[in-house]
């Protein structure tokens, strides 16, 4: 009985002991947290003043010719050899010769008409000088003047009805009207520039078969441009024919002048935006390439601009009142890729200059000078 007292006692001794020894073990590795410090973020930040901003609209496009003619064949033959090759790039003067087709069988053909008129005029001359002598030298002066390796002259007025019945008598408008359809027919063989320009396009090489109906590439005035730009309906007032527009290049520096000349009546329904054709010249621009238009609009009154990149949900900025960050509602009246224009802030206001990572109202701020 003793005995288990004493085991008794000893367990209760050895299990408080454990306690006593694990509560020590667990304090000592206790440590105080020490109290939090306030995070303070330097801002950099800017006092307002309204004033009037210009409002400059902003417009991507691509220049194409303002002049392309697309080239087609009305007749059929092999395509010449010429002086130029028949290549994009090449540039030809007003009237050149762009291109030539084979045209020996119908040139023969035109010779032929035109041998039959020159027949058919010279058997009713003895008949002219019989029954209309006051009219023979009129028709001998004519006939006198064909030249075969070159087209016919006009047919001269027939001065009374009598005459004009003795012609078509014999066949000899009828004759003229042939010859000087296939002269025509002839003038097709060789495609000439209608302006000076380039080729932009060729679709066959000299040696090439050519085929009535065919696409042979398309010619285009060099210098002369159009630029398509979509500018934002509200903004239509600055919209007249003839105003002057500066172009810029999307990368460098290089600026070019253009005018509006012609304005699309209708609205996009989808992007609300009015087509502006801006007419440039220059060499050094060539089709497809793209340029930026700017187009002053009317002045914003007692607006500020500022970074785009500033602007929380498009309708607040940050702004420090008493070492803390707080957020005012604005009113964005134009926007760009870069800068906001915005009306409401009242002046003097600090407003924050440079965004702040993990910004939040009543942030605590300290404002240091850049």
């Amino acid at each position: 009985m003793i005995r288990k007292i004493i085991s008794s006692l000893l367990g209760v001794v050895l299990i408080g002991g454990s306690i006593a020894i694990a509560s020590n073990i667990i304090s000592a590795n206790k440590r105080e947290r020490p109290p939090a410090q306030k995070v303070v973020k330097s801002v950099f930040v800017l006092e307002a003043k309204n004033t009037a901003v210009p409002i400059k609209v902003l417009a991507n496009g691509r220049l194409v010719a303002k002049r392309r003619v697309q080239l087609f064949a009305e007749v059929q033959g092999i395509l010449r050899t010429s002086s130029k090759l028949y290549r994009p790039g090449q540039n030809y003067q007003k009237g050149a010769v762009l291109l030539s087709i084979d045209d020996t069988e119908f040139k023969a053909s035109v010779q032929s008409a035109k041998s039959n008129f020159i027949n058919v005029l010279t058997t009713s001359l003895a008949d002219i000088q019989i029954d209309f002598p006051q009219y023979f030298q009129k028709w001998m002066d004519y006939l006198n003047a064909i030249d075969m390796d070159k087209p016919l002259p006009e047919l001269p007025e027939f001065d009374s009805p009598q005459e004009a019945f003795f012609m078509n008598g014999r066949g000899i408008p009828n004759a003229y009207y042939n010859v000087l359809n296939l002269q025509t027919r002839l003038s097709k063989y060789k495609i000439r520039a209608p302006f000076t320009g380039s080729l932009a396009e060729a679709t066959i090489t000299e040696g090439s078969l050519v085929r009535a109906g065919q696409n042979l590439g398309s010619f285009i005035e060099s210098g002369v441009y159009e630029l398509e730009v979509a500018v934002p309906s509200s903004y239509s007032s600055v919209l007249t024919l003839g105003r002057t527009v500066l172009l810029e290049q999307l990368e460098g520096n290089q600026t070019y002048q253009g005018r509006i000349t012609r304005i699309n009546p209708s609205i996009d329904v989808n992007t609300q935006s009015i087509s502006v054709f801006v007419e440039v010249e220059s060499e050094e621009l060539r089709e497809g390439q793209y340029l930026r238009a700017v187009l002053d609009a009317t002045p914003a009154e007692n607006a500020i601009e500022i970074d785009r990149s500033l602007l929380v949900d498009q309708r607040q900025l940050y702004a420090v009142q008493d070492t803390l960050l707080k957020l005012i509602d604005v009113e964005v009246v134009h926007l760009t890729d870069q800068k906001a224009v915005v009306k409401g802030v009242e002046e003097g206001t600090l407003l924050v200059r440079k965004p702040i990572a993990g910004a939040f109202a009543d942030m605590l701020v300290k404002i240091v000078e850049e």
